[in-house]
């Protein structure tokens, strides 16, 4: 149970004007009109109602005094996070190599509302590619070698060898060298064999090998954009074909050759996507890097950064030009030069552990604080000091680092084109996907909670809500998390991670919820330390089962159909969402199954509707964009699910 909340002083409106009056016979004995109609007791009561408002303020703790308090317990706010994506610089020229260096800046466009920068996060070579093999093949076995056929271009080849063309066939083009993120233009000229297909929607996928298996490489569609993905129709005719190579790009064996592969798989059909009756024919093919993909993030770079000069004395703290601080890398760090010798010290969370001699600092990403060891006495009368001191007059400089961040920069796809580094043969830059990971500063309020919570429960992981608790602790992208205690001896305690997603609950899809390398190392690095002993540790996301809702209601009279459709909708998306939906708004909660009984409630509720007169679910497949079964009216979820809107159909008469 928490100690009750200090009232400093506790009198109200009533007893201020009663301890007033009191004192009229003392101090004014010729004032004998108390009544309310006097003017006096109208200034009294003003007075009163005026000390109030001060006691009212007296009362309240000041968000700085719970901050300073937290962190002289150890607690600190989160800091922000910046949001983070990848830019794709295009190319205009024929260069061999084109590099694109760590560091490069580059904004959203600013001519309506502020301005967001990102900087690359690091280096990268568009280089020429060289193609050098191509193969065909039965499924992944049976490769036939075509590669004289297509470098002479005196005979067209089948691209899918079998007959009738069967999904899995595949054709591969080898590579000398790696085209890690490189934007890879195949020029294609071919015969209209592949007869049967839309020309706008072929039943084949591009991929590239990227060490354990094949994934996807194609240039989104962006509303505004003359370039395309394909222009060959599904290899049918001359033209062009538009690769995103991934930042990974492995050499693989095939048929007897080593080289890097990309390949055109084809896929299985639907009643919407017809198949090929024959395969297509190709006589040429050649490649070129028209760009490259870089990672960035929601930051801006500042280095040397100049603190100012040692006093030689403990516990000295200097402040960094910048702030808030994005978590560092091995280059960013704090370097003391004395007697023109230059030392790099380290940075460490507290100085628990520090002796005398160790150059260890702290930094606060919140503030951009930095902070020397301090000299701490103890009970038998000794002195130690925690940490090394900067030598009297000597200079302090940060070398780099990183400010920014928030849910400010996740911003859409295609808003990042200004280029604010000038870089040979790049023309333009875009963000082909939406930024994601930028989350706000922690909020004082939150704290408040957190710190007392973090007390009770100490710094060690031993029930499920200690994990749930520290694995929040352990990243400030989480959004929420919940733990699965392991079924039998042996088993790893399970985390199921939900990011905190900013896009609109509508927009949501399966992509947005996985959780990147960097965060999962970040969580797993934390529990580690504090886990305890023979226990292990999976992180990952919650199983996510599609739910499509199909609603009929009837408007209010006057009320615009269009209009009553819109806030259902709304309602809807907002109500099933992992992370605002729930009778709480803070998430749909685990193991909560979904009934029509609570959906009639939500949108008979809603704004210009009369009443709902029918509710069905449908279950949804997220990864094949498609509805499942018969229409129910309860949907069952599983311990490690959460349910995802999708695609919902409300009709309103």
């Amino acid at each position: 149970m928490s100690l009750p909340t200090t009232n400093l002083d506790d009198r109200k409106f009533q007893d201020l004007v009663d301890e007033a009056k009191r004192m009229i016979p003392q101090l004014c004995p010729e004032w004998t009109n108390h009544n309310l109609s006097d003017p006096g007791v109208a200034l009294i009561e003003l007075f009163a109602w005026m000390t109030e408002m001060s006691l009212y303020r007296l009362n309240q703790v000041p968000d700085n005094f719970y901050t300073h308090m937290l962190n002289l317990l150890g607690f600190e706010q989160f800091p922000a996070s910046a949001a983070r994506c990848d830019l794709t610089f295009w190319l205009n020229g024929s260069a061999k190599e084109v590099p694109i260096p760590a560091g490069t800046q580059v904004t959203t466009a600013g001519s309506i509302g502020q301005s967001y920068m990102f900087t690359t996060l690091e280096d990268n070579t568009v280089r020429s590619p060289d193609l050098m093999a191509a193969l065909t093949s039965e499924g992944d076995e049976n490769f036939v070698d075509v590669w004289e056929d297509l470098k002479l271009g005196l005979s067209e080849v089948a691209c899918f060898p079998r007959t009738p063309v069967t999904p899995g066939d595949c054709f591969y083009l080898g590579f000398e060298g790696s085209l890690a993120g490189n934007a890879v233009q195949l020029t294609i000229e071919a015969s209209a064999q592949g007869i049967g297909v839309i020309p706008d929607r072929p039943p084949l996928v591009w991929e590239v090998w990227q060490g354990e298996g094949w994934v996807e490489a194609r240039l989104p569609d962006l509303p505004g954009r003359d370039m395309v993905a394909d222009t060959t129709g599904g290899l049918n005719r001359d033209g062009t074909v538009l690769l995103l190579v991934p930042n990974v790009h492995e050499p693989l064996i095939l048929g007897g050759t080593r080289a890097y592969w990309i390949r055109a798989r084809l896929t299985a059909t639907s009643d919407d996507q017809p198949g090929y009756r024959r395969s297509p024919q190709i006589r040429r093919v050649k490649a070129a890097s028209i760009g490259g993909t870089v990672r960035a993030e929601h930051s801006e770079q500042i280095t040397d950064d100049y603190l100012g000069v040692s006093e030689g004395r403990p516990g000295q703290v200097f402040s960094a030009a910048r702030s808030p601080i994005l978590p560092r890398n091995d280059a960013e760090t704090l370097e003391v030069t004395h007697n023109d010798v230059t030392e790099s010290w380290f940075e460490v969370a507290d100085f628990v552990d520090s002796a005398p001699d160790d150059t260890h600092f702290c930094w606060d990403s919140s503030t951009g604080a930095v902070q020397f060891g301090p000299l701490i006495r103890y009970p038998d009368g000794s002195s130690r000091q925690h940490g090394a001191i900067p030598a009297e007059n000597a200079q302090l400089r940060l070398t780099s680092y990183r400010t920014g961040g928030g849910a400010a920069g996740n911003v859409g796809a295609g808003t990042i084109t200004s280029l604010r580094t000038s870089i040979p043969y790049v023309t333009s830059v875009e963000n082909l996907r939406s930024a994601t990971g930028g989350v706000d500063p922690e909020t004082v309020a939150n704290a408040r909670e957190r710190g007392p919570m973090s007390m009770r429960a100490g710094g060690r992981a031993v029930t499920v809500s200690d994990f749930e608790r520290l694995t929040s602790e352990a990243d400030s992208r989480v959004g929420r998390v919940r733990c699965l205690a392991p079924r039998e001896a042996g088993d790893p305690i399970r985390l199921l991670v939900v990011p905190a997603i900013k896009e609109p609950p509508e927009t949501l899809h399966l992509d947005h919820f996985a959780l990147p390398d960097d965060m999962i190392a970040s969580i797993s690095g934390y529990l580690d330390e504090r886990r305890i002993l023979g226990s292990s540790v999976e992180v990952g996301t919650p199983y996510f089962q599609g739910v499509t809702v199909a609603a009929l209601l009837t408007a209010r009279p006057g009320r615009p159909g269009a209009v009553v459709r819109e806030r259902a909708m709304r309602t809807l998306y907002d109500f099933i969402n992992p992370l605002t939906g729930g009778a709480e708004g803070n998430g749909w909660p685990f193991d909560a199954d979904l009934n029509s009984a609570q959906v009639f409630q939500i949108l008979d509720a809603v704004e210009g509707v009369e009443r709902v007169d029918e509710v069905l679910f449908f279950e949804y497949d997220l990864r094949n964009q498609q509805r499942m079964g018969f229409g129910k009216e309860m949907v069952k979820l599983g311990s490690d699910s959460l349910f995802l809107s999708t695609n919902h159909q409300v009709v309103v008469r």
